[in-house]
């Protein structure tokens, strides 16, 4: 029993930190957000998508980790989610489909659509991408309207142990005013991310200078907004009512200032999330007011993306540590899921621990991926 208790708090550690890397890197999605009025002409827009097009495919295939690792290990939260809140996820796969087709085909001589078309399409993957995402995950806190019924299982006419109770399917959680402010956060952070990211590549490139100070002008705003929208989200979330599990009994019951009393209980996620703070708020202070040639100028789009990683990791470790129960159900509260009643089996858990030793490879694979991307983007200036 130890050991299960270990892996399931395991492997909601591994899927929250591929959440918050996948925060990270929609940078891309926020890149793509330039290519209307930041980008002023069609070299502009070719230098962008000359940065962030060697790039989507690490943010594509890091969304579909993210599902995966959470189909294998909490099955139950995967089925209910994804199956579950199933307009809300159409919408979003939607939305990163257009962005693949838009980044095959936008070069294509005499492509169907036109340049201009599938640039709207990036547009809209980075804009309504990032917002919605942040709508799904917001419902780790905020719940969904779905049930249980494990005895589903035994019905071959409706195999399904969990099922919706509403005809919108998902699509409520774009009405939830926490929801939303948590996709707000996460679009802005996507776009300021993207802002860095091309200052840092296209530094030292005089073909570029246009491009680079309009990125700058557009830091000395955006910072202050996602700054201020995402102290309101904190302040929303310590103050909001969570779900609390007896792991006995398997009670659910409301406790008010839940997300807030795990960080100080824990107290390791509260010592993440000031890291992590700290480390944007000196990224973004790098950007705006350091000298170019300072280091924490020069890498501020890593400084500011390490913090945006110790920030939100810790957030999403505490919508299930600490004997919480995640995705509340808004219809049946004790139907709720916790990590006892929704992972995997030991077994199955335990040899995916062993798989996960093989990260470490794969981070560095993805490491050297990266930087051989960097060198091969055709233009003067940039660099890995």
């Amino acid at each position: 029993m130890e050991t299960l208790y270990f892996l399931q708090h395991y492997w909601w550690a591994v899927v929250s930190l591929l959440g918050a890397l996948l925060v990270f890197l929609l940078f891309v999605q926020g890149g793509q957000t330039l290519l209307f009025g930041t980008a002023t002409d069609e070299e502009d827009r070719k230098a962008l998508i000359s940065a962030f097009g060697h790039k989507w495919e690490i943010t594509f295939t890091t969304l579909v980790t993210f599902g995966g690792a959470a189909f294998a290990s909490f099955p139950l939260f995967y089925s209910t989610s994804f199956g579950g809140a199933y307009w809300l996820w159409i919408l979003i796969l939607l939305l990163f489909v257009l962005q693949a087709v838009s980044y095959e085909f936008r070069n294509k001589v005499s492509n169907l659509l036109g340049r201009k078309t599938y640039d709207m399409f990036l547009y809209l993957n980075g804009l309504f991408g990032t917002i919605l995402l942040g709508v799904a995950v917001g419902t780790l806190f905020s719940g969904g309207a779905y049930a249980l019924d494990r005895m589903n299982i035994t019905d071959t006419a409706a195999a399904t142990v969990s099922y919706w109770t509403n005809d919108t399917m998902g699509l409520e959680a774009i009405t939830d005013p926490f929801n939303l402010l948590l996709g707000i956060v996460l679009f802005w952070l996507a776009r300021i991310l993207g802002l860095l990211y091309v200052i840092n590549q296209y530094s030292g490139c005089a073909e570029r200078s246009d491009l680079i100070y309009r990125c700058k002008v557009q830091l000395k705003v955006y910072p202050v907004a996602f700054v201020l929208a995402f102290v309101l989200f904190l302040a929303v979330l310590f103050l909001k009512t969570g779900y609390e599990v007896d792991p006995s009994t398997g009670y659910i019951s409301a406790v008010k200032y839940k997300y807030f009393l795990n960080m100080t209980e824990l107290v390791w996620p509260l010592v993440l999330l000031l890291a992590g703070v700290a480390a944007v708020l000196a990224g973004l202070a790098g950007a705006m007011f350091g000298k170019p040639s300072g280091w924490l100028s020069r890498n501020s789009f890593y400084v500011t993306g390490a913090g945006a990683v110790l920030a939100v990791w810790p957030i999403l470790i505490c919508a299930a540590f600490n004997n919480t129960a995640y995705f509340p159900s808004t219809a049946s509260l004790q139907d709720s899921l916790t990590l006892y009643n929704s992972s995997s089996s030991e077994f199955t858990l335990k040899v995916m621990a062993y798989v996960s030793l093989a990260v470490p490879f794969v981070l560095a694979y993805i490491i050297m991926v990266w930087r051989k991307m960097g060198r091969s983007v055709p233009s003067k200036g940039v660099k890995a």
